[in-house]
């Protein structure tokens, strides 16, 4: 029995459920296959990197949704959607990042319509739905943290957590409330192994005239896809970038350095020990193979026991 890519529901001999289909759109009745192997979407992102309005290391293609025809249509410039085909250097990419979606929208991170869909050749690609488009052509304001400390994507990664909290605090609405959803992103980040969030994997967004976090993006387990990575973060935390535990990211990060109390601090792990279960059930029922299943999950663990988070 097959397994919708969308939705992840049980939907018999068809490729998407009906619930699945409905997310991108009520009145889609099927979902046709994009018109390309996987090995041709990473030629067309290639030839399409310089039209496009996407840019970054994974090839990416820019998409419109053709109801009217049941299909992905590729773009240069308008595009709602983002796809990601698999790569060529790392296996089940988006099978894998995915599923870490997911898993950081059941612990409360804000995160946009996902899921993959199948290509001519039978692989998945991964597709997002872009935050930063609203109604026909209408873009909202978004920033990353490359361009708010006024630095280059080849310098993405000289920068420090301690750092990004100052830019937070010059430039957000409410700085207070964007605080706890920055520490339960570096806790999520850290706890799936999810080592590359440098500066432009995290983006400010001006929505009714309030600046804050926009939805999360590009988390996966890269630690997993690169099948193994010597640093646990991108960015310095405390002058390191690996070997933490829960006397940095719990009470230097959140308490020190954050200024979190402790009602929320607790409430915030809290809901990651409480998600744990579910959080199993997604891996399990995910994408990956069934040795990546296991080695999300092992690693998941070993991440909690660090934080003296029960498993």
């Amino acid at each position: 029995m097959n397994r919708c890519p969308i939705s992840y529901e049980l939907c018999g001999k068809q490729q998407y459920s009906v619930v699945g289909l409905r997310l991108l759109s009520r009145s889609l009745k099927t979902l046709n296959s994009l018109p390309f192997s996987e090995q041709e979407q990473r030629k067309e992102a290639a030839v399409r990197m310089k039209q496009m309005s996407i840019q970054g290391v994974q090839p990416k293609l820019s998409a419109q949704l053709d109801t009217r025809n049941s299909i992905f249509k590729i773009v240069d410039q308008n595009g709602k959607y983002i796809i990601k085909p698999q790569s060529d250097l790392f296996q089940q990419v988006p099978e894998n990042e995915d599923v870490s979606m997911r898993m950081a929208k059941v612990v409360g991170i804000e995160v946009p319509l996902h899921g993959m869909i199948y290509s001519k050749d039978g692989s998945l690609s991964y597709f997002i739905k872009r935050f930063d488009r609203v109604g026909r052509n209408k873009k909202l304001s978004v920033e990353d943290f490359a361009q708010l400390a006024q630095l280059s994507r080849e310098t993405k990664y000289d920068f420090t957590i301690e750092k990004i909290i100052r830019l937070i605090e010059q430039f957000c609405t409410f700085p207070a409330l964007e605080k706890i959803k920055f520490f339960r992103l570096i806790l999520f980040s850290f706890v799936i192994g999810n080592e590359d969030m440098h500066l432009k994997n995290f983006s400010l967004i001006t929505r009714k005239n309030k600046v804050e976090f926009s939805p999360a993006y590009d988390l996966l387990n890269s630690t997993l896809a690169m099948d193994g990575a010597e640093e646990e973060m991108a960015l310095d935390l405390a002058g390191k970038r690996s070997r933490f535990k829960r006397s940095v990211l719990i009470d230097y990060l959140g308490r020190e350095r954050l200024e979190l109390n402790e009602e929320t601090i607790a409430q915030v792990e809290q809901k990651f020990q409480k998600v744990l279960t579910e959080w199993k059930t997604l891996i399990s029922i995910s994408f990956l193979n069934e040795e990546r299943k296991k080695a999300y999950l092992d690693l998941v663990k070993e991440r909690f026991k660090r934080l003296n988070w029960t498993t």
